[in-house]
């Protein structure tokens, strides 16, 4: 079982090593995504991709998905699972509503050295299989179960009639017999090409499904393959675990369509009253809807066509790493009181745009790679390279929000403006729960991925990034009410006649203290004089002088 287990998680060493060392290469990167006309999507392309060693065979991975069962058979009458079509589109129209991995222009091509040790006369002198195991079934590849560690039978396991040579070993069971399947494409003579015949194997049984290509003979050694399988489920080319995600972003865009209209009929209604931030707000939703609309097409149209378009995938990614941006500084500067405390940012308006930019393009590059191929990426190094500083980056953030927000009560507190601080105690709530439960998700996801190193939850896997979206969302309208438009803005509004900016643009206090002082000096010795007692009337009295002082 170890073995296995094994032999299945080498799929994560076999993806590709690119990744972005520097911001040039990722500028680079960028600029050559224009020539691009599409990316794979469930649609996975190989091109003269190269085989791994492994025990005593040697494997390509050709992908990985979750896949649900088909709707309607494609053969009932047909005891296998496969079917064979000369017309990719007239699969298409006859396949509608089932669930599918298909094998087109697969073409493997060995040395020609390898090729000439073979007999010309010779039908059969190479063999290739493509085998498809439902991850739940890996245990029925390689001679685990005959208590050997070979992946291919050997000369031993074949005189026992377990196998047979030159083959994967695969256990079929009889309730099961379809399950792992293999196709087998084997080279004539001396040919130096080997074509697997286009076909079209139905998934009946919902499950994470992964494809190897496979050979045994080392005289192989050096084979390389080139082509594409289409993998489909039922409802599109939509690969399972990101499905839910399509009406996921639909409800969002609704969401903030929404939440916009709503602000837009406060924001007119109050448009004489209007501050700075509101516009910021406003931006942040627009940002908002447009992010979760582009979200909702691109996955559309990849579920339709099974490819991502560059134009739409490289506009969603852009607008999401905007929109994360700006709601990261949007949250900085209230913390900081702009608007309400300090009318400017002041000398730290270049620290604070710096640090959005630097956030948009590490969040813009992560984005890409993420989204750029096929679904099945697991290059862990390349990604860890960027996830790494988006998360330091978002790390500083958090750490220099709450900062801003300390002082920013502290001001408050000290010049008594307690509108203005329960305003703030309420968002600095909100805002403390909401990284709370970050937290808490974080771990869940950790936890989730330790967990479940094969991908076979991957039906609940949509719910991670759906979790963030939703919080962004939430923390957004958690400002939208605080700092709603309203015809009495100066309960948050900056006011320079409360000394606000005092501290803020440096300018010295001592005269303001003095003048305090003196005034507090006189209002004791008035107290003083009258009152005599502590009774009620006496409270009454001083209460009333205060009034008029």
């Amino acid at each position: 079982m170890s073995n296995n287990r094994e032999y299945i998680c080498l799929s994560h060493d076999l993806i590709g090593n690119g990744y972005f060392p520097k911001l040039t290469l990722f500028v680079i990167i960028n600029l050559s995504c224009f020539w691009m006309s599409q990316v794979g999507g469930s649609i996975h392309d190989y091109q003269s991709e190269s085989f791994i060693r492994r025990s005593n065979s040697f494997f390509f991975h050709g992908g990985s998905e979750g896949l649900y069962a088909s709707k309607l058979h494609i053969d009932p009458h047909n005891k296998g699972s496969s079917s064979s079509s000369s017309s990719s589109s007239h699969e298409d129209n006859h396949l509608s509503g089932k669930s599918f991995i298909r094998f087109e222009s697969i073409t493997f091509r060995r040395t020609k050295e390898s090729a000439e040790k073979k007999n010309e006369m010779q039908q059969k002198t190479g063999l290739v299989e493509a085998v498809i195991v439902e991850v739940k079934d890996r245990e029925k590849i390689g001679g685990s179960y005959l208590h050997s560690t070979a992946i291919c039978c050997t000369p031993d396991l074949s005189k026992e009639g377990s196998c047979k040579l030159g083959e994967v070993i695969i256990h079929q069971d009889p309730n099961s017999p379809y399950n792992p399947q293999r196709i087998q494409a084997f080279f004539e003579g001396k040919n130096e090409e080997a074509t697997m015949v286009v076909q079209t194997v139905e998934i009946n049984h919902t499950g994470m499904y992964y494809l190897y290509f496979m050979f045994c003979d080392p005289e192989l050694t050096g084979l390389t393959i080139s082509g594409r399988t289409v993998w489909r489920n039922p409802e599109g080319y939509l690969p399972g675990k990101m499905a839910p995600l399509m009406t996921f972003f639909g409800l969002m865009s609704l969401a903030y369509l929404g939440l916009g209209v709503v602000w837009f009929l406060w924001f007119v209604k109050y448009w004489k009253d209007i501050i700075q931030l509101h516009y910021h707000i406003t931006a942040v939703i627009g940002l908002g809807m447009c992010e979760m609309a582009l979200w909702y097409f691109e996955y559309a149209n990849f579920n339709a066509t099974g490819s991502r378009p560059m134009g739409i995938t490289l506009w969603a990614v852009t607008f999401s790493a905007v929109k994360k941006t700006v709601s990261r500084l949007l949250l900085l500067v209230v913390s900081m009181g702009y608007g309400v405390v300090r009318p400017t940012l002041g000398g730290i308006t270049f620290k604070v745009l710096f640090l959005g930019l630097t956030y948009f393009l590490f969040s813009e590059a992560l984005g890409l790679f993420e989204n750029l191929g096929n679904i099945d990426d697991l290059a862990g190094k390349a990604r860890l390279l960027l996830v790494l500083p988006v998360s330091l980056l978002d790390a500083c953030f958090i750490v220099w929000i709450f900062s801003a927000l300390s002082q920013t009560l502290e001001k408050l507190q000290i010049r008594r403006s307690m509108v203005k601080f329960a305003l703030y105690q309420r968002f600095t709530n909100s805002l403390a729960i909401s990284v709370l439960l970050s937290i808490a998700w974080i771990g869940y996801e950790l936890y989730f991925n330790a967990a479940d190193p094969l991908s076979e939850l991957w039906q609940r896997a949509w719910i991670i990034p759906a979790f963030w979206n939703l919080l962004a969302f939430v923390l957004l309208m958690v400002i939208c009410i605080l700092w709603a438009p309203s015809d009495n803005p100066t309960r948050y509004a900056y006011s320079e006649e409360t000394g606000d900016d005092l501290e803020e643009e440096g300018i010295s206090l001592t005269s303001s203290s003095v003048i305090m002082a003196g005034e507090s000096a006189t209002k004791l010795e008035r107290k003083e004089r009258k009152v005599s007692s502590a009774d009620l009337f006496g409270l009454v009295e001083e209460r009333e002088e205060d009034k008029r002082e």
